[in-house]
């Protein structure tokens, strides 16, 4: 009976329990931003994606979590538009090509730039790896050394390797934002841990 009655209770309270968090993604060209935003959206990968022209916003819901994640272009006529979209969100997303040595230097001067704003001083950074699958892409270690990541003093910032073809550790992806989110104050952590905690539940199932 008591079971039961918790059951209920927990209906009653999603009807009015939601919460949004809002990502920012972005990268260069071709590192596999929109793909991996398909990836966690429905699971699909797809080889030939066309280059966000501009920028797209996604809403992702898993049960009572929505994710409103911007998927920015990364054509240098757009990159002027990251710091704009990057503002006031929780997290921000990084994508390297992990594969791609010659984009190597552009996406650390890139993300220096970015992050030199002042407006964008204490939001976390994850930066992803994608690609892991293919012949001689950079490890984590590697990757941190060449985007000289060590450097970066001012805010909580982690690096993870991911394959969006393979989908490995798209859901480790999930646990580290919620990790780079212990950075905000105890209030607003709290609700942010338990947003993502469920929407990594849902994800994963």
């Amino acid at each position: 009976m008591l079971a039961m009655i918790n059951r209920v209770l927990d209906w009653i309270r999603s009807l009015f329990w939601k919460e949004e968090m809002e990502l920012t993604l972005v990268g260069l060209q071709n590192s596999g931003k929109t793909t991996f935003v398909n990836v966690i959206e429905s699971g699909q990968f797809t080889e030939d994606m066309i280059p966000t022209v501009g920028f797209n916003m996604r809403k992702i819901t898993k049960g009572n979590v929505t994710i409103k994640l911007w998927d920015i272009g990364g054509q240098p006529r757009f990159r002027s538009m990251w710091e704009r979209y990057c503002r006031g969100v929780n997290a921000i997303i990084f994508m390297v090509d992990a594969a791609d040595k010659d984009k190597l230097e552009a996406s650390r001067n890139e993300l220096s730039q970015l992050l030199d704003k002042p407006q964008l001083d204490s939001i976390p950074v994850l930066v992803l790896a994608n690609k892991k699958d293919l012949p001689g892409a950079l490890d984590e270690r590697q990757l941190i050394e060449q985007m000289n990541l060590s450097a970066i003093q001012n805010r909580e910032i982690c690096c993870y390797s991911i394959s969006c073809k393979e989908k490995d550790n798209i859901g480790s992806f999930c646990i580290q934002i919620c990790a780079q989110l212990e950075s905000y104050t105890t209030s607003t952590r709290t609700v942010y841990i338990k947003t993502f905690e469920s929407f990594i539940s849902a994800l994963l199932l």
